[in-house]
């Protein structure tokens, strides 16, 4: 089942609306057949598998990270495959939670009298589809907020310098998020005072640029800046509420799509872009910044999981340059709390990975 795990991180990213999934087919303490979901349209990883197996593939077993689909969408029922090719025993990470499926699958071998056993790996299994779940649950992505800062809990020097508070080792972790992402998120000001390019850039090449998202309520946006002059396969989406039809044809001129949302209070309502952006099958969503956009995505609820990159280096002093802006809370017992906490260390660097416990802060 790790193996079918690795397998399946190979489509992370490109599978939408579909999950990542893994399989690899035993027999007689062999592999002789592994397979993972490449992209929407193409066959599942249990189909890739028995192709690579062929006839080894009878009386063998298979273990594959989420349970075999049942019905007929743009490919016909795994579950049937897997019965034609007799496959003695299927081994499942978890059961899918989309509701065409939801144990139809483990039902129908379990009836053509094919052994299933539920629940290996399943908490990793669990991870890997967890941005697929949100999906299907809510219709909006799996929100990774990402950000990096100093011991003394600041993202930038008084003067808003910024470059870099990470190491290389862990820009280089970002870049292979942004790889298995399909979309990145900053807000306007990120755009304004930094200009990036929010490309991936992996030195071993093979890397894909996901969909750039702008939150710019007003069009600030400059149609000159690095975004929108790179040469990228990767479109750039600007949310907005300002119909400046002006700056929107500027912007459509040089390949930026502007959506205009009704306005809330001034300002783009961030449930409903990502409620868009869920109608575009966008599964998992990296958030990069800055301070006020991550905290009102907080205060929405939106965020899934943190991703802090924590620094050695002290700036002193006071900045206000934290991770989010806002009120937050009064007191500490209201403090958001963070569940499934990981911590890695990434060259001289601390990555402190989490799950964000739903709270609202009013």
């Amino acid at each position: 089942m790790q193996l079918a795990l690795n397998l399946a991180r190979l489509g992370e990213g490109r599978t939408a609306p579909n999950p990542p999934v893994g399989a690899v087919i035993v027999n007689s303490g062999r592999v002789v057949g592994e397979g993972f979901h490449p992209q929407a349209g193409e066959p599942h990883a249990e189909i890739f598998a028995l192709q690579q197996a062929g006839e080894k593939a009878r009386g063998a077993d298979i273990y594959v990270t989420l349970e075999p689909c049942s019905h007929y969408g743009k490919t016909p029922p795994c579950a049937d495959a897997l019965i034609a090719a007799g496959i003695k025993s299927v081994y499942v990470g978890v059961i899918d939670p989309n509701p065409q499926v939801a144990g139809r699958g483990v039902k129908k071998l379990q009836q053509a009298g094919v052994k299933v056993v539920i629940g290996i790996l399943e908490i990793e299994c669990h991870r890997l589809i967890a941005p697929f779940s949100r999906h299907i649950s809510s219709g909006r992505p799996f929100t990774i907020y990402k950000a990096a800062m100093t011991l003394d809990g600041n993202t930038a020097t008084a003067t808003g310098d910024s470059h870099w508070v990470s190491g290389e080792e862990s820009r280089l972790r970002v870049h292979q998020l942004r790889n298995r992402v399909e979309a990145i998120m900053v807000g306007v000001g990120t755009v304004l005072n930094d200009d990036p390019l929010l490309n991936t850039r992996i030195p071993e090449g093979g890397g894909r640029d996901p969909l750039r998202v702008v939150v710019d309520s007003q069009l600030r946006i400059k149609a000159d800046c690095r975004m929108l002059k790179q040469k990228s396969d990767a479109k750039t989406l600007i949310a907005t509420v300002s119909n400046d039809q002006e700056m929107i044809s500027l912007l459509e001129d040089v390949g930026a799509e502007v959506v205009i949302f009704p306005a809330a209070s001034g300002k783009v309502p961030l449930s409903a872009l990502w409620q868009e952006l869920g109608r575009r099958n966008v599964q998992k969503l990296l958030l990069e910044g800055g301070a006020t956009l991550a905290g009102a995505a907080l205060n929405h609820n939106l965020l899934d999981q943190l991703m802090v990159f924590v620094a050695p280096k002290i700036l002193g002093g006071f900045s206000p340059f934290g991770i989010f802006s806002g009120a937050g809370c009064e007191k500490m017992a209201e403090a958001i709390q963070l569940e499934d906490v990981f911590y890695t260390q990434i060259g001289d660097d601390f990555l402190v990975t989490g799950d964000v416990v739903p709270c609202l802060l009013d």
